[in-house]
């Protein structure tokens, strides 16, 4: 059987997550170098409401998702083809041994710093729509992408609020539902973060990949260093391309795709858009003996 392990990004925090890993080997620590890190208390912000502020749900996902990784190896299981949506592609590289945790957790952190300090924009998901008309509207609105192509039938536009609105009043969909983010992730207007990232990548020493990355910026298999840091630099202006990540899994024949991490968001992106591909969920420690 041929496993893919899949990383969530924003969107699937929930207050609470941190209790299903904190039993797991090295957790406190983790969780502690991560506080140190931050200059506050990462395991309690788990529980409550600040876990939404972008600052904090980076980190704390990528804490959460790298111990469930961490347990997985030390069960001596692996994955054929590892990717993640968003903040998710960093677990996936810490996953495929392209750098170690500690690097993995000042990377999200000066992520997360960035992204929330990019003000301006917005970001609107649409769903239900024809992909011809939508993409033709956005092409012809100055001021507008498409951020997350999430599946033939769902996506997130980025863009300032009067293109959005031009957008979804032209565009024919089912619902279109403005999303509570700090700024236009995932575009141009990500692009002096993205400069500033791409700087601090530019001193981080990238390993060559043990298993194949399928990046957001190119869901090709990539282990390649040089290429993964480069895919990682372009991903915060350009868009995540997660329907075209579902699309290479079933090319590359993998038949059950491992959500890691809480929630089941992308396991029912791929049930709705891979009918032939199966999923699991892995959130907390009872769920590795699966």
């Amino acid at each position: 059987m041929a496993i893919a392990w899949v990383f969530p990004g924003q969107g699937s925090q929930k207050p609470g997550m941190a209790e299903g890993v904190i039993d797991l080997p090295g957790a406190r620590e983790r969780f502690d170098r991560a506080s140190e890190l931050l200059g506050r208390d990462l395991l309690a912000i788990c529980a409550g409401d600040e876990l939404n502020d972008t600052r904090n749900t980076q980190p704390a996902l990528f804490v959460v998702e790298s111990l469930l990784v961490d347990a997985l190896h030390g069960q001596g299981r692996s994955a054929r083809l590892v990717a993640g949506h968003s903040l998710g592609e960093l677990v996936a590289l810490y996953a495929a041994g392209v750098f170690d945790a500690e690097t993995g957790l000042k990377l999200m952190r000066r992520r997360s710093e960035l992204m929330a300090a990019a003000g301006g924009g917005a970001m609107t998901a649409v769903m239900g729509f024809d992909r011809d008309e939508l993409e033709q509207a956005v092409a012809a609105t100055e001021g507008v992408v498409i951020a997350n192509d999430n599946s033939a039938a769902q996506v997130v536009l980025s863009g300032t609020p009067e293109a959005l609105a031009s957008v979804t009043a032209t565009v024919r969909c089912k619902r279109a539902i403005p999303l509570a983010v700090s700024g236009a992730f995932h575009s141009p207007f990500m692009a002096g973060a993205a400069e500033a990232f791409a700087a601090e990548l530019e001193a981080v020493p990238f390993a060559d990949a043990r298993i194949p990355v399928l990046s957001n910026a190119d869901p090709r298999p990539e282990t390649d260093a040089t290429v993964l840091k480069e895919r990682l630099r372009q991903q915060m202006t350009m868009g995540v391309r997660w329907r075209e990540t579902m699309d290479r899994l079933q090319a590359e024949g993998i038949s059950t795709a491992v959500e890691i991490g809480p929630g089941n968001v992308l396991s029912g992106l791929i049930k709705r858009s891979c009918p032939g591909l199966g999923t699991a969920q892995i959130a907390t420690s009872g769920d590795l003996g699966q």
